[in-house]
């Protein structure tokens, strides 16, 4: 069963076939195979649940919030300020993409977002792999609606590994620059009457990111309404710096309706198919093999972590979690190992797997900015990053209270 859902999965994604239509097209192919009922039926009446899930509209929600700090400019006057304050460091402006990269990572929550935002006005080859790991993040709403985790602990999880790991990525900059000056950007020239006077342009994502993460923990408001809060904020910070137009507004709906249609389609589709996973018994049947074969919790939590490592290289982010976290969750929980903290830990496997060729989707975001060059240098400039990320899962695993410790009240 496990070897039929894989290989079935494998041959329509190299058809090229979109990826809601791949994971629907395996949901009826195990359903007809494996089900003794027929589970097609049931698909009316779960795509009907799945779009009518109150914290699923936090979704779009995330999405317009970035568009329009995207189209309201915003994220170019936040970075345009970051450049004052931290290009001094060993690798120039590259620190200012890092920078950049967790404050917007910590308003828009998605990466690709993130990366395309960032990199339209400094070419930063990693730093948007932040977006999916800082809170608010798309991705940790899925990873908790498909597990039943709570979101908002997971929000707060994400905080403090997020925050490591970009000073990890800056570090890592910092060294090689150190080690090959030639390979360091030029710092901008500035003063402290330059940097004082940026300020302001800083104000408005961490009054955002203070909003939404600010409501959450205080137990005001859950994750779908901090979202409408996020975009109360930013379209009040837009309105004070008159950069609504009608223009504008036309531009963000497009952006916001044409992101959501694609996520929903998959997350629907990833609704039939868990629906028939759990008809046909395959978690179950995972987690016996794992199981039989005898691994301790820890063998086990390596297995997942290669196997979403070697799967990262050849399949997009967010299919490969909603086809993959159902199984393996109730596996490692099995194992012991707690989900909230497994979530960050997912998180930054698909980090990970967003700048590892030969399919990391950042890596050719970055390069359809560029204006000349090859993608295997683009290749190339991730390595680091992606030593750093290793390294982070490494410690992650090793110090699980590095995403324990805010969600359970810092004791």
């Amino acid at each position: 069963m496990i070897g039929s859902a894989t290989a079935i999965l494998v041959v329509l994604l190299a058809l090229g076939l979109p990826v809601a239509a791949a994971l629907g097209i395996l949901a009826l192919a195990l359903g007809d195979v494996y089900a003794f009922l027929p589970v097609s039926r049931a698909i009316g009446e779960i795509a009907w649940s799945a779009s009518t899930d109150f914290i699923l509209v936090a979704i779009p929600l995330f999405i317009l919030l970035g568009e329009v700090l995207l189209r309201s400019g915003i994220a170019e006057r936040m970075y345009a300020a970051l450049t004052h304050w931290v290009s001094w460091l060993p690798g120039g402006l590259m620190h200012s993409n890092i920078a950049a990269c967790a404050m917007f990572a910590a308003t828009s929550g998605s990466s690709v977002a993130t990366a395309a935002t960032i990199g339209t006005v400094a070419l930063d080859e990693a730093g948007g792999t932040l977006g999916i790991l800082i809170p608010p993040s798309i991705n940790m709403i899925v990873y908790g609606v498909l597990t039943e985790t709570s979101i908002p602990q997971l929000y707060l999880a994400g905080i403090l590994p997020g925050l490591l790991l970009a000073l990890m990525f800056t570090g890592m900059v910092a060294l090689i620059c150190k080690l090959q000056p030639h390979k360091g950007g030029r710092p901008v020239a500035t003063s402290w009457s330059a940097r004082w006077r940026s300020l302001p342009d800083l104000v408005p994502p961490l009054l955002i990111f203070a909003v939404i993460i600010g409501s959450i923990y205080a137990g005001l408001a859950t994750a779908t309404e901090s979202a409408a809060l996020g975009v109360i904020a930013a379209f009040a910070l837009a309105a004070w710096r008159r950069r609504i137009s009608l223009a504008m507004l036309r531009r963000v709906v497009e952006g916001t309706m044409r992101t959501t249609g694609m996520v929903m389609a998959i997350l629907i589709v990833a609704y039939f198919l868990n629906f028939v996973i759990t008809a046909i018994g395959l978690a179950d049947a995972v987690t016996g093999l794992v199981a039989d074969v005898g691994l301790t919790p820890y063998q086990t939590l390596a297995a997942v972590i290669v196997f979403y490592l070697v799967l990262g290289m050849f399949m997009e982010t967010l299919s490969m979690m909603v086809a993959t976290v159902p199984i393996m969750t109730p596996v490692v929980m099995a194992a012991g190992f707690d989900p909230v903290w497994f979530g960050v830990l997912i998180m930054l496997l698909l980090e990970t797997a967003m700048i590892t060729p030969p399919v990391g989707i950042n890596l050719f975001v970055v390069q359809g900015l560029r204006p000349h060059g090859q993608l295997h240098d683009v290749m190339l400039g991730a390595v680091p990053f992606i030593l750093a990320l290793a390294a982070m899962i490494l410690l992650l695993v090793l110090v699980p209270g590095i995403a324990l410790w805010i969600p359970h009240g810092g004791g």
